[in-house]
């Protein structure tokens, strides 16, 4: 039995919900999102909830039933609240700049770095803070990671780009050695 899929998920007030076969379509105040749910796996709306059961129970099928749960309920959340990421760049000459939708990373090579916006993701920067928003909380997350995978945050120094917040373990890096003459 899955603790987390047990639970059925409240539809908040705008939320519109469609489920035709094994597909569920979220529309909401932000956005519209589907997921294929497996076939494993059983969606029915009652009322103002959504209750998610399995079909057959197998050691999978709990992992899946779980899952499936959290997958919808972050959709219902992405559609109407929507999800937010924020990296810090730390580092002298190191910027951040937008070219109409796209990110222009200045990160200390020869070359500037160039990201496009993948569909239903915005950024924004603020001094020496890229937001990446959107209502996909997946696409957000990979969006993210793959802005601090430019330069990751070095251990000596703590250069690079760092989520808000994340703690970068320092090193002592050489120490001077005092020689007895």
């Amino acid at each position: 039995m899955s603790r987390i899929g047990k639970k059925p998920i409240l539809i908040p007030q705008g939320v519109e919900i469609k489920i035709e076969g094994q597909k569920v379509t979220v529309k909401g105040p932000k956005g519209e999102l589907s997921r294929e749910v497996r076939p494993e796996i059983k969606v029915v709306q009652e009322d103002s909830q959504l209750v998610i059961s399995p079909q057959k129970e197998t050691k999978e099928t709990a992992a899946f039933w779980g899952l499936t749960r959290a997958l919808l309920a972050n959709d219902i959340k992405g559609v109407t609240e929507g999800f937010v990421k924020r990296l810090e760049i730390e580092g002298v000459g190191y910027r951040a700049a937008l070219e109409g939708q796209d990110l222009n990373l200045q990160m200390g090579f020869s070359h500037p770095v160039k990201i496009k916006a993948p569909e239903g993701i915005t950024f924004s920067v603020e001094k020496n803070v890229i937001i990446v928003s959107g209502i996909d909380k997946g696409l957000v997350g990979q969006t993210s990671a793959r802005i601090r995978a430019v330069k990751p945050p070095e251990p000596y120094k703590g250069k690079g780009i760092r989520y808000e917040g994340e703690q970068v373990r320092r090193k002592l890096g050489k120490k001077a050695v005092a020689t007895a003459g």
